[in-house]
């Protein structure tokens, strides 16, 4: 099986009203983002899936969420915007991206310091 991953980042801001803490206040993070995705696989020009298609998706995806408010966000009024809601959300915006493609998307990793993230899998 092979496994490809792309890397971005983003910079945004949230608070977590149920959590009793300092992140309970508003506070930023530039967050860091992984994506996964897999294919037992690899064709005739030796790659399994092209790295620039899935940074080009990534990217779009992280441009709803670039330099928010992610509490102000339709996807987060019913969710706190923690790393865990950020990475099933954009699992769920990405997955019908791989539809009929050779690989399929595997994997979310949000990372909101460089010590602490979380890993998304369906």
């Amino acid at each position: 099986m092979y496994q490809l991953f792309v890397e971005e980042h983003f910079d945004a801001a949230h608070y977590l009203p149920e959590y009793h803490g300092k992140c309970e206040r508003m506070h930023g993070h530039r967050f860091k983002v992984v994506i996964r995705a897999e294919s037992p696989t690899i064709g005739t020009d030796g790659m399994a899936y092209d790295f620039a298609e899935m940074k080009r998706d990534l990217r779009e995806a992280l441009a709803q969420l670039d330099h928010r408010c992610l509490n102000e966000l339709d996807q987060f009024t019913t969710v706190p915007p923690s790393s865990e809601h950020i990475a099933s959300w954009l699992y769920e915006t990405l997955q019908p991206r791989f539809a009929g493609k050779p690989v399929r998307l595997s994997a979310v990793e949000v990372w909101e310091s460089p010590t602490t993230g979380v890993v998304f899998t369906p």
